[in-house]
């Protein structure tokens, strides 16, 4: 059981956090390279940010949004 533990920690801490040491060294370098995985997830959260503000523009200018506070059975 002990050799499958020690599998378990080599594949999680020389293989797959192998990239992450990789930004961990690079943060020396550039800041901004370290930080490149931070930048990807801000820029697709600002993009559906987006996204989402449109659909609710469309959906509002449209007059199809139900915005009766009875429109759940919970909410009487």
């Amino acid at each position: 059981m002990k050799a499958f533990f020690e599998g378990i920690q080599y594949l999680f801490v020389d293989i797959l956090f192998a990239p992450l040491d990789f930004l961990r060294s690079l943060e020396l370098v550039t800041w901004f390279g370290a930080n490149t995985i931070n930048w990807i997830f801000m820029i697709i959260c600002s993009v559906a940010i987006v996204y989402w503000i449109k659909q609710l523009q469309i959906f509002d200018e449209a007059g199809t949004e139900n915005q009766d506070t009875t429109a759940h059975s919970f909410l009487k």
